[in-house]
């Protein structure tokens, strides 16, 4: 695919009516497609001015605080550029108006890219964050991102590799949790109950056929009373059932602190204390905390974490041909820093 370098190649693009996503290819994304088309005028200008090879070095900083992810990502887009890149590590916390990365080489080799590296930056950092709370606020208690649904999927995967840089324990999305070289958590969702049944014919139907490496944890909110489901699940399956899960809808009253409460008792009262409780639907940080409390085992975070406001990233070139500038009201030369490591 053609690289994007002037008005005419933009004029010259044209969309296939046979396209069937909107979301943009990763060939797209490499010849310059997604950039601000003020990059491309800024770069044919440099060109007809014999400046597109000026040696520049931007650095980008976040306008709030939050954990970095995105990184990797940027890397792999820049990794053929020539240029020079330096980074905070993925996972790291990083300060408002901190230096998050600087990258170094000529203009014209990346800057038609900083539409695309910001974006990268903004949400993936965001995610990131999100995650590291939900985490915080669970403890040593497992937390998966289940957020998948609530995004686009062309960068579901994105999201929830970004949730696991952040800290969440697994995720449900085949190709975030790949990414991360992890394997996808999750069971079955109501679908497969509503069109069984019932609750332990279903339970009973994955436990038959699903690998003993998938886990034993069954949703128990779909037909009956949440607590009676799951003494009925424990008594059938004994040592195989690992888990239960509530995801009772709003409609319902939602996942409370008195449901898991009185589900934890009953359950250790009938000799099944080795049975979890899993919760999900909905889930905030004050809900994980009091659910926690309440004796939940391990939390689904969903729309908490996709829902994440991106974190606006911004890149100053610092320097010019290897002289210091800024634009007004910033400080000319690099932004003293021992924090970034060599990322390219």
């Amino acid at each position: 695919m053609k690289f994007i370098t002037n008005l005419q190649d933009v004029a010259d693009f044209t969309v296939s009516a046979e396209r069937k996503l909107f979301s943009a290819t990763h060939e797209e994304i490499v010849a310059g497609l997604t950039t601000d088309i003020y990059f491309v005028k800024t770069r044919e200008i440099l060109e007809k001015m014999d400046r597109v090879d000026a040696v520049v070095t931007g650095e980008i900083f976040a306008r709030r605080p939050g954990v970095f992810a995105g990184a990797e990502e940027v890397k792999r887009l820049l990794a053929d550029t020539g240029v020079t890149v330096w980074s905070l590590p993925e996972g790291a916390e990083f300060d408002a108006k901190e230096v998050v990365m600087r990258i170094t080489g000529p203009y014209g080799a990346f800057g038609i890219y900083e539409t695309a590296v910001l974006g990268i930056l903004a949400s993936s950092s965001a995610w990131a964050t999100r995650a590291r709370e939900a985490k915080e606020a669970a403890g040593d208690k497992p937390a998966i991102c289940f957020g998948a649904r609530h995004v686009h999927p062309a960068v579901a995967p994105v999201m929830e590799r970004a949730a696991i840089i952040g800290g969440a324990d697994g995720a449900s999305c085949i190709l975030g949790a790949k990414l991360a070289k992890l394997e996808p958590t999750g069971t079955v969702p109501h679908a497969l109950f509503l069109i069984v049944g019932d609750t332990l014919e279903a339970a009973e139907g994955y436990d038959k056929f699903m690998p003993p490496s998938s886990p034993r944890s069954m949703l128990v909110d779909t037909f009956k009373d949440e607590v009676e489901e799951s003494l009925r699940l424990a008594e059938a399956m004994g040592e195989r059932l690992e888990s239960v899960r509530l995801d009772t809808p709003g409609e319902r009253g939602g996942v409370t602190p008195g449901l898991v409460a009185e589900l934890r008792a009953k359950l250790d009262l009938a000799g099944y204390k080795h049975v979890r409780i899993f919760v999900s639907g909905g889930l905030d940080l004050e809900k994980i905390r009091v659910l926690s409390e309440a004796g939940a085992d391990a939390f689904g975070v969903g729309s908490y974490i996709s829902s994440a406001q991106p974190i606006d990233m911004t890149m100053d070139l610092k320097e010019v041909d290897g002289k210091p500038v800024a634009k007004r009201g910033r400080i000319p030369g690099l932004t003293p820093t021992d924090r970034l490591q060599r990322l390219l």
